[in-house]
C-alpha cells in the first residue's frame, strides 16, 4: 500500500493506494474508499498522475420515503446531494425537473486532476441545482437536491 499526503488550495489530504488490478486502482483519500479507472493499465508501479475515477461516493442523507409515494417535491425540496472532496465544476449532467435513479452520474468535479462521477444515491426528480459549471466547490457543499 502506498501513502502519499497532498495539499490542494491549503486543504491537507491523506492518499492510500490500496490496490491496483489492470486498470482499476483502489485508493482512499481521508478515509474515504474510491474506485478509479486509470487511462492506461499499469504495468510496474503505480503512478499519482492521470487518474480518472469511474465513480465516487457521495455523502448524502437518506430520504423518508419513495419519490413515487410523494406528490411533486417543491423546488429545493428533498435529499442533499453533496461534494465529496473539494474540487471544480465541470459538467451538470441534469436539470431540474429530470427524473434520476440512484447511480446515475449527476454532476462531474475535477479535483486533484481527476474527473469524479458524483452520483445520485436515491431516484427522485432533481429539484434544485445549487451549483453552476466553473463553480468552485469545498467538501460537503451541497450541490443540488433530488427529492
Amino acid at each position: 500500500m502506498d501513502k502519499y499526503q497532498y495539499k490542494v488550495n491549503g486543504i491537507d489530504y491523506d492518499v492510500e493506494i490500496e490496490d491496483v488490478e489492470g486498470s482499476i486502482a483502489k485508493v482512499k483519500v481521508n478515509g474515504k474508499a474510491f474506485e478509479v479507472e486509470l487511462k492506461e493499465p499499469v504495468k510496474a508501479k503505480p503512478k499519482a498522475t492521470k487518474v480518472t475515477p469511474v465513480a465516487a461516493p457521495v455523502a448524502a442523507a437518506t430520504t423518508s420515503a419513495p419519490a413515487s409515494a410523494q406528490p411533486a417535491a417543491a423546488p429545493g425540496a428533498g435529499t442533499k446531494v453533496s461534494a465529496p472532496l473539494p474540487g471544480t465544476i465541470t459538467e451538470i449532467k441534469v436539470a431540474v425537473g429530470q427524473a434520476v435513479k440512484a447511480g446515475d452520474t449527476v454532476i462531474i468535479l475535477e479535483a486533484m486532476k481527476m474527473q469524479n462521477n458524483i452520483e445520485a444515491e436515491n431516484s427522485g426528480t432533481v429539484t434544485s441545482i445549487l451549483v453552476n459549471k466553473g463553480d468552485a466547490v469545498m467538501e460537503g457543499t451541497a450541490l443540488l437536491t433530488i427529492g
